[in-house]
């Protein structure tokens, strides 16, 4: 069995491993991870052999770091990803390279269409019926999307968001309430095979789904980075907030996972305090002092367009993994737009936690 991780900020760690009675046999790690001394990868590799098959991430890592010489010097690589890797390798997992990916960049769409297609479009990859998919969103209005569990009144100033004309949606991620205004936002969904992600813990398959954007930063002068759970930062601050959604295949089979990203490019941060009910709490929990400072616009640390940080953001995930033009089928709008009318838009699902 083989298994590849890419240790977030870090290198690609790559497994062979056999399961045997019940426990890891024949263990190989390599990658082009820094390493010293040399005697170290014998060590991770005897702490690994003989191992239960069933040993959690947290196991693997943990004999691991017992078995390394004292000294050991690592650069790039973490036991955690060694062991993520081996965990990968024994789920069968599946690399980002082993798909063709396809890109949907399309006009100006409403609020609620955009909670339904994120829905219908995972889900249509969960059956098989669509390429794992990056979409890039734009924005028709302004709006705020509340979490899956949120409610609505807490987190959302009913009288502030009639005031600027911002609808309020509910997503069925989880996750907190998002500020999103038409050139001021860029908003990204990635719709992914399970597969891709198996023997990754929820959090990290976090910042699995988040690397290559950390990498398209990176190339644009922003050195960032994942901040658990779901947040992405530079030392300026937070610059993006992800959520996602498990959606459960056919037949209760293999399903896809919902990864989604809002960055801010250029928040109004007044108008955003005068829709959102951002408590003390919350912000004393980010270590800031005002929600101004919570967000820190890609605008001023890139100077580049919002146009312009897409397209190399878009240029970035081609380059490492290809991505090919695509779009929404006829059929995938139909049920989207009927999904916005019946759910999206409806109080029953926005006012679900109230």
């Amino acid at each position: 069995m083989h298994g590849e991780y890419k240790v977030p900020g870090g290198k690609l760690v790559v497994v062979d491993v056999e399961a045997g009675d019940g426990v890891l046999r024949q263990v190989r790690v390599a990658g082009d991870f820094f390493l010293e001394p040399d005697e170290a990868l014998d060590a991770v590799n005897g702490a690994l052999e003989g191992a239960p098959a069933d040993t959690d991430a947290a196991g693997l890592a943990a004999r691991i770091d017992a078995a390394l010489p004292s000294g050991t010097v690592m650069y790039g690589l973490t036991s955690e990803g060694v062991a993520i890797a081996v965990r990968r390798a024994l789920a069968h997992a599946t690399d980002w390279t082993d798909y063709d990916w396809q890109l949907i960049h399309d006009g100006p769409q409403s609020p609620a269409l955009h909670m339904a297609l994120d829905e219908v479009l995972t889900a249509e990859v969960a059956a098989g019926r669509r390429p794992p998919t990056l979409r890039v969103w734009e924005w028709a209005a302004p709006a705020v999307i509340i979490g899956s569990f949120q409610s609505l009144r807490n987190e959302v100033d009913a009288e502030g968001a009639a005031r600027h004309g911002v609808e309020v949606v509910r997503r069925i991620s989880g996750g907190g309430a998002m500020f999103v205004e038409p050139g001021n936002t860029i908003t990204y969904s990635l719709s992914v095979p399970e597969a891709l992600v198996q023997g990754l813990s929820f959090q990290d398959s976090y910042a699995y789904l988040d690397d290559w954007v950390l990498g398209a930063l990176g190339d644009m002068g922003i050195r960032a980075w994942y901040q658990p759970l779901n947040d992405i930062a530079t030392d300026q601050g937070k610059i993006a907030g992800a959520a996602q959604k498990r959606i459960v295949g056919p037949g209760g089979g293999p399903g896809a996972v919902l990864h989604h990203v809002t960055m801010s490019y250029d928040i109004d941060a007044d108008k955003m305090l005068e829709v959102l009910r951002i408590g003390r709490e919350k912000l004393s929990d980010k270590g800031t002092k005002s929600a101004r400072k919570r967000v820190d616009p890609l605008r001023r640390q890139t100077g580049l367009a919002r146009e312009a940080v897409i397209e190399r953001m878009i240029e970035s995930f081609d380059g490492r993994y290809g991505l090919s033009e695509g779009k929404v089928t006829d059929e995938e709008l139909a049920r989207a737009e009927q999904l916005a009318r019946t759910k999206f838009t409806t109080p029953e699902w926005t006012a679900r936690v109230p």
